[in-house]
């Protein structure tokens, strides 16, 4: 058996590992992992910051959340339709000693079976760190396939070129940082990329789309067969977007599109019945979408294994 034919197969749990990292299940004849990447720590401000301090305070303390600092989940998704194998976003990457919590996406895809050489293709929601930085983690481009396809919305590509910051409320440091990780990005993977405009058909039943709001070329991707529908929404929303989606992310580079998206989403989700999963909410992240009044409602699905 080849490392493609192994490729979402669950391998025997990581002694080393007290809880599960990863949580399979199939849409139609698509086989989908979702990936934990690890946890990563930010001051809770930078998720609502254009809250009125005393309100995210009421949110976090109703949600038993720490005042200060928020752990936010990093997730990816691995998808094989027929002979692709697609994993979108990568993870933070080993290189950013201040997250050691995070980054596991390299080995933990090893730990599930994925040999990395099985990846034919990946998505990039967008340029920032924790979705492009597993793929600069040293000696890692020389386990890739060389024909390796990565998709990314041209307007993204654009973007990090010359990247604009005045919307966004990050800590200090981040910008820099940013466009110092989307650059070595570039350098390195610029001859891999596959750009697309609005959508690109990655795979049979696996499509890209770009929203744009939390980055110009912010993009989603949707695994729909046999009447099945999932749609991985990257930063598109965070946790606390379900009641209060008008709370803008320090993270975001146009702070009213990013609302319209996160609207227009949880609205195409709760009409569709499609199955969410979103980065930074808590892994697996699997659930639906329910309209409740003028917020809405995050639904987890039951686990079934």
């Amino acid at each position: 058996m080849n490392a493609r034919d192994n490729a979402i197969r669950p391998a025997r749990p990581d002694a080393e590992e007290l809880v599960p990292s990863r949580y399979a299940l199939a849409i139609g004849e698509i086989d989908v992992l979702v990936v934990s990447d690890g946890v990563l720590p930010l001051p809770a401000a930078t998720m609502a910051t254009n809250a009125e301090p005393a309100d995210l305070a009421v949110w976090l303390d109703h949600m038993f959340l720490p005042p200060d600092a928020f752990d936010w989940p990093l997730n990816v998704l691995v998808a094989r339709s027929g002979d692709q194998v697609v994993l979108v976003d990568t993870g933070l990457g080993s290189q950013f000693p201040g997250f050691p919590r995070a980054g596991q996406t390299p080995h933990r895809l090893e730990a599930a079976g994925i040999d990395l050489s099985a990846v034919t293709d990946v998505v990039i929601t967008h340029m920032h760190m924790d979705h492009i930085g597993g793929l600069l983690v040293d000696g890692l481009k020389e386990r890739l396939r060389p024909d390796l396809r990565i998709h990314v919305a041209a307007s993204e590509v654009a973007f990090w070129a010359t990247p604009d910051f005045t919307q966004t409320d990050m800590p200090e440091p981040v910008p820099d940082v940013l466009r110092s990780t989307a650059k070595q990005f570039m350098d390195m993977y610029g001859d891999h990329l596959h750009t697309f405009d609005e959508q690109c058909q990655v795979a049979p039943g696996v499509l890209a789309r770009r929203t744009g709001g939390h980055t110009p070329g912010h993009c989603v991707v949707d695994v729909e067969s046999n009447g099945q529908r999932l749609t991985f929404a990257g930063d598109a929303m965070f946790p606390v977007g379900f009641d209060h989606p008008e709370w803008h992310n320090g993270f975001e580079h146009d702070l009213d599109e990013s609302t319209r998206v996160r609207l227009a989403l949880f609205r195409e989700l709760a009409d569709n019945g499609g199955l969410l999963v979103a980065t930074h909410l808590p892994f697996p992240s699997v659930g639906r979408v329910a309209v409740e009044g003028n917020t809405f409602r995050w639904v987890p699905v039951f686990w079934d294994h």
